[in-house]
């Protein structure tokens, strides 16, 4: 039996989260934490917190980042770290971390888009001279643009093309350079995510996709990360560990 906190219990996901974990067999919900908790079942701070964990699962905020991963470490709880958007000095505190406890951090969460850039990553070796384009959807609401998902599988794409460089949007007179990794970013209604790899020759297209339905598959795959660190030593680990099974 695993022992599970939930950083951000109270936010959209982190509910999501301790519902999963409350229904799960193999886990149990030691606690629930917020910053935003005014009392209740939810402690307001790690402080609070006095039960047994064996892992944290994180959907508050990267600028709390810092002070969980000193908990983490403190009491020897491994960390499901979810949050984006991090600088570079708090990027330098999980790799610091994960030198003394096991903390798996990705990009994106869902275990779909892993499958994705592992087979975005396949094809492109298996056509070397492709054109490669990433067309990424999401809600109107959503700030940053390309998504780092659809950066994400560039990077997965560079690793099979050393030259590759990154064109983000395209407009205006040009042509397409060789080893060109093009991202088209769209924003529109209630989207929860799309996200496609098109990859094409003179004579055939390659279309991999990946359709988000509900944001719930984030949680799921948080909750897959937090059973796939059971057992295992320190280190940084990611999605494609966990598709390996490394």
């Amino acid at each position: 039996m695993t022992d599970v906190l939930v950083y951000g219990a109270l936010g959209r996901m982190g509910s999501i989260v301790v519902n999963l974990v409350e229904q799960a067999e193999d886990l149990r919900l030691a606690a629930g934490v917020d910053v935003y908790s005014k009392g209740g079942a939810v402690a307001g701070s790690l402080d609070q917190v006095e039960e047994h964990v064996d892992t944290v699962i994180d959907f508050s905020h990267h600028t709390l980042t810092p002070g969980l991963l000193d908990w983490c470490v403190s009491r020897g709880a491994s960390l499901v770290l979810c949050t984006t958007g991090h600088d570079e000095a708090e990027l330098a505190a999980v790799r610091q971390a994960a030198e003394r406890i096991p903390l798996f951090f990705s990009a994106n969460m869902s275990l779909g888009i892993a499958a994705l850039a592992e087979l975005a990553r396949q094809a492109a070796a298996l056509f070397p001279e492709a054109d490669v384009e990433i067309v990424e959807a999401h809600h109107n609401r959503k700030l940053d643009a390309p998504s780092g998902t659809a950066l994400m599988l560039a990077r997965e794409v560079c690793r099979v093309r050393p030259g590759a460089k990154l064109h983000v949007g395209r407009s205006g007179l040009g042509r397409r350079e060789p080893n060109e990794i093009g991202i088209q970013s769209v924003r529109m209604g209630n989207l929860p995510g799309t996200h496609a790899v098109l990859i094409s020759t003179d004579t055939q297209t390659i279309t991999l996709k990946h359709e988000a339905h509900d944001r719930a598959l984030f949680a799921d795959g948080a909750v897959a990360a937090a059973r796939f660190l059971a057992g295992r030593g320190p280190g940084l680990y990611d999605m494609k560990d966990l598709v390996a099974g490394k």
